[in-house]
């Protein structure tokens, strides 16, 4: 009986392990189509994913993030500008006041930014952002991130019943394999993330 069970439960992994490869590779599909679309239409916040910043300076990657914000901003395609990001090692600063004062510095009034300072992770962040967003009667946003970031990140708010929109900030050319690296690891993040496993 037991070598029976061995022998069933070889091929079933197998099956699993198959079926799981199989979703990754169809969702790294759907992310690298998303990392290229611009959604951006008339909402109520854009909502920027946080990156690095040095001793209270953007990095160039949260830096492009802004500026393509402040771009959309300065359309008239939203009021308000949600920022995001926790200290990710600084004890002084975060990513989400960094943004702000960014912001703020470009002219952006400061009733007209919103921060989120505590998420360390894209999973806390963006549902400490769905929080906001529920807070203050937001129910639509254009999402602002590198394109392979933008496909979980929508999905997560959609989750959470929110219209989004996902505008991708300009970024330099990566070769293929780092780009399809990227693709894959977006794709492993959001299956865990649906079977309840935040990274």
């Amino acid at each position: 009986m037991k070598r029976r069970l061995i022998g069933i439960g070889g091929p079933a992994l197998a099956l699993l392990v198959i079926a799981a490869l199989v979703y990754v590779a169809v969702v790294a599909r759907a992310i690298r189509r998303q990392s290229t679309v611009e959604e951006a239409r008339p909402s109520d916040v854009i909502l920027v994913l946080g990156a690095a910043e040095y001793r209270g300076k953007p990095s160039p990657v949260l830096q492009a993030r802004l500026n393509h914000a402040l771009w959309l901003y300065r359309q008239g395609l939203a009021p308000r500008i949600l920022t995001t990001g926790g200290r990710g090692g600084d004890p002084r600063f975060t990513e989400g006041e960094v943004a702000r004062a960014y912001l703020a510095q470009h002219d952006v009034p400061s009733e007209s930014i919103i921060v989120e300072s505590e998420g360390d992770t894209t999973v806390y962040s963006t549902t400490a952002a769905a929080e906001i967003m529920r807070r203050l009667n937001l129910k639509s946003c254009i999402v602002v991130s590198d394109g392979y970031h933008i496909y979980r990140v929508k999905k997560m708010l959609e989750s959470d019943g929110m219209s989004v929109y996902g505008s991708p900030r300009p970024s330099q050319e990566r070769d293929q394999w780092s780009a399809e690296w990227l693709y894959v690891r977006q794709a492993v993040a959001y299956g865990l993330w649906r079977i309840g496993i935040p990274i």
